[in-house]
């Protein structure tokens, strides 16, 4: 059996080159994690974090592949098991293509679907067994409040993410007695590059009880704890963090 103290544990983060995904990855790597940075096209700012994590007495690397190519997830997934199975997988990669769903083109459908949904799959599936075989291990999927309550324009987004709702609960059943837990994480408005364009000030005010818009740190705060050995009776769940918004 491997062994599954905090320092020997490997944390996987996709899309950690992002604003959610980078606070994750401080937060993880700051909990004695080996973090893995996963990107695609921003290999540079995730190599960039990977040093910033080093350079603090952490450990930490990047590694990039598309999550939508099966090839290519599969490819990488051999090379990290090479190294010890991942016992920590937060799914937080994810894309949004808007559109009215009249005017909604084929490949923003598909695009949205195979990065969010899709890839998923892609890497989930391989790194479970390898997890299952350790007795503990957490995967965390990041979805999004569009996945409860819906979003204008959002059709393809709202429907991968509420397919994930669905999968975190169906995978939970499946892994409660292996000592893995499977839980989703929803966020609200988030103070990220991505949702700045989206949200105005006016616009988070209407939108939030809380009148602001959530900070990637806190989004990480939760992911934190549901990776600990603290969170280990908690699974199947989708936690909502939105300030209230639903």
């Amino acid at each position: 059996m491997t062994d599954t103290t905090p320092l020997s544990r490997r944390a996987l983060v996709t899309g950690g080159s992002g604003g959610i995904g980078a606070a994750i990855c401080r937060r993880l790597a700051a909990d004695g994690f080996s973090v893995l940075v996963h990107a695609n096209s921003g290999l540079v700012r995730a190599e960039a974090l990977a040093a910033e994590l080093r350079a603090q007495g952490q450990t930490a690397q990047a590694v990039a592949f598309d999550l939508s190519d099966p090839a290519a997830t599969a490819a990488a997934v051999d090379r990290l098991l090479a190294d010890g199975p991942v016992q920590v997988l937060v799914n937080n990669a994810g894309l949004h293509d808007d559109a009215v769903f009249p005017g909604m083109r084929a490949e923003q459908w598909q695009r949205v679907i195979d990065v969010n949904l899709n890839g998923f799959f892609h890497l989930t599936q391989p790194l479970m067994l390898p997890m299952i075989r350790t007795r503990w291990g957490r995967v965390i999927n990041i979805t999004s409040v569009a996945a409860i309550v819906g979003n204008r324009g959002q059709v393809n987004y709202a429907a991968a993410k509420g397919a994930l709702h669905a999968a975190t609960k169906s995978l939970a059943l499946e892994v409660a007695s292996r000592g893995i837990t499977v839980n989703a994480v929803a966020p609200g408005i988030i103070a990220t590059p991505m949702s700045t364009g989206h949200f105005d000030a006016e616009a988070v005010a209407r939108l939030v009880p809380m009148k602001r818009a959530g900070q990637p740190a806190e989004v990480a705060d939760l992911v934190g704890f549901l990776a600990s050995d603290q969170a280990a009776y908690i699974s199947g769940q989708i936690i909502s963090i939105n300030g209230g918004m639903i």
